[in-house]
C-alpha cells in the first residue's frame, strides 16, 4: 500500500530530539570530543536509557531549531529499517557500534586501525561519535548511543522513514524509483539521499547448471527467460532441463532495480516462477535448486558454492564476477542508500558517517563484498554528515 505523504508524527518528527535529563546525568550525555572523529579520515537494545546507578533517566522532548540542529544530546536508540541488500552494511555496522570495542581489539579495532590509521586509543564508538558533541562512555557494550537495524525490503524502508518509525530506511533501489507512480511521488524532495555503497547485483545460477557449462548468457537472453520466452537451458547451451527463474518480491529494491536496469522500466512487467522477499532466502532456494537462475545481492554470491555468478554479455562487453561489475557502463551496477527525512539529524550524521568513514567502507562495504565509494563521492557524501554542521 502506498504510504500517505500527508502522514507526519509529530511525535516522531525528526525536528524533535529526545533529551536525558534527571537527577544523574546518563554516562555519555552532552560533551565535545577532544580529537577528530571518522569526517576527515577517512545487537539492538531497548530504547531506556538507564542512569549510572541503575535507575531509568527522565525522557524529555526538546525541540530543536530551524537548521536541525539542536543544544541536547538524542541519547535514544537509533533505528533503521529496510533492503536485505543494505542489511549487511548497517546491521555488521549497528553491531560494531553497539560492541564498542577498546583499541587494539584484533577482531574489531585492531591496532591497525585505531593506533595507526587514526592515531587513538579510544574505544571505537566513542572515537566516531566525539566529533558530533557525544561524550566518551568508555565501557564496552555501552555505546553514546544504541543503533538498532531491523530487516525487510526497501519498500518498508522508504515508508518506515516517511511515516517516522525509523531513523535510517535502507534501499537499495532509489527512492524515486520505488515511489514512481504513487500519490507519495510529490514528496520526494523531502528525503535525504545518502549513498553508503556500490552493489554489482550479479546473475547467478544453481550449482549443478555452471557445472553443465553455463558459463555467460546475453542480456536479450535474460529478458526472455523472465519474460517466460526461453524456459529450457539448452536453448542457451546448458542442459535439457526446465529453466527455474526466481526473483525477490515486488516493493524490494533488488527487484525494482533489475527491473529498471535490464527492461528499462521499474514497473516493468516480469513472469519469474517464484519471487522471494529477502536475498537471504533467494540464496538458499538457488541453493536447494538444480536449474535456477536469479538476480541477486553481491554479498551473497558464492563462486565456489551454491549460488556461483555466471557473466552477461551486454552489447558486445562481457560483465564477469570479481573483474568490471563495478564499472559505471554495468547496466546492473546500483547504488545503496540509507535515507533520512526532512533532513539528517546529529545522531543519524554521526552513525552514517562512521558507515562512510576509510573503517566503515574496509570492514562493512568491502568486508561484504561490494563495492566502497570512490574517492570523489565519498567526499560528497561525507560532506553531508559532516560534524561541522552540529556545532
Amino acid at each position: 500500500m502506498t504510504p500517505d505523504p500527508k502522514r507526519v508524527l509529530d511525535e516522531a518528527s525528526r525536528r524533535k530530539f529526545l533529551a536525558v535529563t534527571g537527577a544523574g546525568a546518563v554516562t555519555g550525555l552532552a560533551g565535545c570530543g577532544g580529537q577528530s572523529g571518522g569526517s576527515g579520515s577517512g545487537d539492538g537494545s531497548e530504547a531506556t536509557e538507564t542512569e549510572s546507578d541503575g535507575t531509568d533517566a527522565t525522557a524529555t522532548e526538546t525541540e530543536s531549531s530551524d537548521d536541525g540542529a539542536s543544544n541536547e544530546l538524542d541519547m535514544s536508540v537509533l533505528t533503521a529499517d529496510g533492503s536485505s541488500t543494505v542489511f549487511p552494511i548497517t546491521n555488521m555496522g549497528a553491531s560494531y557500534w553497539n560492541s564498542n570495542p577498546e583499541a587494539g581489539d584484533g577482531d574489531y579495532w585492531p591496532e591497525s586501525w585505531a593506533s595507526e590509521e587514526y592515531d587513538t586509543d579510544m574505544r571505537l564508538a566513542d572515537f566516531f561519535a566525539q566529533d558530533y558533541g557525544y561524550e566518551a562512555t568508555e565501557q564496552r557494550s555501552v555505546p553514546p548511543f544504541r543503533a538498532s537495524v531491523a530487516l525487510s525490503h526497501s519498500g518498508t524502508g522508504i515508508e518506515g522513514v516517511m511515516e517516522g518509525r525509523v531513523d535510517i530506511g535502507d534501499a537499495s533501489s532509489s527512492a524515486e524509483s520505488e515511489l514512481a507512480g504513487s500519490d507519495a511521488e510529490s514528496e520526494l524532495d523531502s528525503f535525504t539521499d545518502h549513498v553508503v555503497g556500490v552493489d554489482g547485483q550479479p546473475i547467478v545460477v544453481s550449482r549443478e547448471v555452471a557445472d553443465a557449462g553455463v558459463e555467460s548468457i546475453t542480456i536479450e537472453e535474460l529478458r526472455a527467460m523472465y519474460r517466460q520466452e526461453i524456459t529450457n537451458w539448452s536453448e542457451v547451451g546448458g542442459p535439457d532441463r526446465d529453466i527455474l527463474a526466481l526473483g525477490r518480491a515486488e516493493g524490494s529494491g533488488t527487484d525494482t532495480a533489475f527491473r529498471n536496469n535490464v527492461f528499462g522500466d521499474p514497473n516493468a512487467p516480469i513472469s519469474p516462477d517464484q519471487r522471494f522477499g529477502q536475498n537471504q532466502q533467494l540464496q538458499q532456494a538457488i541453493a536447494q535448486a538444480d536449474n535456477a537462475i536469479a538476480y541477486i545481492a553481491l554479498a551473497f554470491v558464492e563462486p565456489d558454492g551454491a549460488t556461483p555468478p555466471i557473466d552477461l554479455e551486454i552489447e558486445g562487453t562481457t560483465y564477469s564476477y570479481g573483474e568490471n561489475l563495478g564499472a559505471q557502463d554495468y547496466p546492473l551496477s546500483r547504488d545503496l542508500h540509507a535515507y533520512t527525512w526532512e533532513g539528517t539529524s546529529r545522531k543519524e550524521a554521526c552513525f552514517i558517517n562512521f558507515l562512510l568513514s576509510d573503517f566503515g567502507q574496509e570492514t562493512f562495504v568491502r568486508g561484504n563484498n561490494y563495492f566502497a565509494l570512490p574517492s570523489d563521492r565519498l567526499s560528497t557524501q561525507r560532506e553531508k554528515v559532516a560534524a561541522s554542521q552540529f556545532e
